[in-house]
């Protein structure tokens, strides 16, 4: 199953693929995390990984080359790319059954658009490839533009994340509406929900909108410290939370 996040910026996407993907790993999957987001630069210390895996789109020559290969049907010369098919340096493992890949980063300013990285991610992830017990996350950049970008078009599931805002209700509805335009399943995940009632009200609303709700993550300080310090996040409220996230996704509730 490929399962992408996404989501208003600063909705806790990040830390969401994180709970979820340690959840995975701990029922005994095998699970690749997929960056693809190009601004975010902390989501391999959150995994607890060292330093992260040099970018996809070094294994393309880099941005100017992918921006020339742009015009080309394929940028990737496979045909199908399962997990085990990618090598070191642009994998990094050492976490048992956690895995993480990275499309690209933004480095420097006047650098240009990011649409190479978009067609770095739609290629990767149509032509990813898994095999039985294996789920792939996708971290998606924030707002709605990878719909257009057609990045989601390979994706099973869509997960996005919802805070107590009005602009991240609003963009979960914007995200609802362009999913189901392109036939794939959504349901939206409570993050960082400070009491029941305030999770009940979102709840209500996103029901009206026929969101279906996978779960809700209560907000939790140590959620806060893993992302102040830069460490590992795998206990804690959130972490046992995001299972029951998990269980409604994989069942389709």
């Amino acid at each position: 199953m490929k399962i992408s996040v996404c989501g208003k910026g600063g909705s806790g996407k990040s830390t969401i693929v994180t709970l979820l993907a340690k959840v995975v790993q701990k029922r005994g999957y095998t699970v690749l995390v997929v960056d693809s987001d190009e601004s975010n630069s902390g989501l391999f210390r959150m995994l607890g990984f060292k330093e992260p895996p040099v970018p996809l789109m070094e294994l393309v020559g880099g941005k100017d080359a992918l921006k020339d290969k742009m015009r080309r049907p394929s940028v990737l010369k496979e045909s199908e790319i399962p997990i085990e098919g990618i090598s070191f340096p642009y994998i990094q493992t050492g976490m048992d059954s956690l895995m993480l890949v990275s499309i690209g980063k933004v480095l420097q300013s006047l650098e240009g658009c990011a649409c190479p990285m978009g067609v770095l991610s739609r290629e990767f992830l149509k032509k990813l490839r898994l095999m039985k017990n294996e789920v792939a996350i996708v971290d998606m950049e924030a707002g709605i533009e990878h719909f257009g970008r057609g990045i989601d078009d390979s994706i099973d599931k869509v997960l996005v994340v919802v805070e107590p805002s009005f602009e991240s209700v609003n963009i979960a509805e914007k995200i609802y509406s362009l999913a189901s335009g392109i036939n794939k399943k959504v349901m939206a995940v409570l993050n960082k929900m400070p009491s029941v009632k305030v999770c009940h009200k979102i709840e209500d609303g996103l029901k009206n909108k026929e969101i279906k709700i996978a779960g809700a993550i209560p907000y939790d300080p140590l959620v806060f410290d893993s992302n102040l310090e830069g460490r590992l996040l795998d206990k804690g409220e959130a972490y046992d939370a995001a299972g029951k996230v998990l269980d409604a996704l994989l069942q389709g509730k």
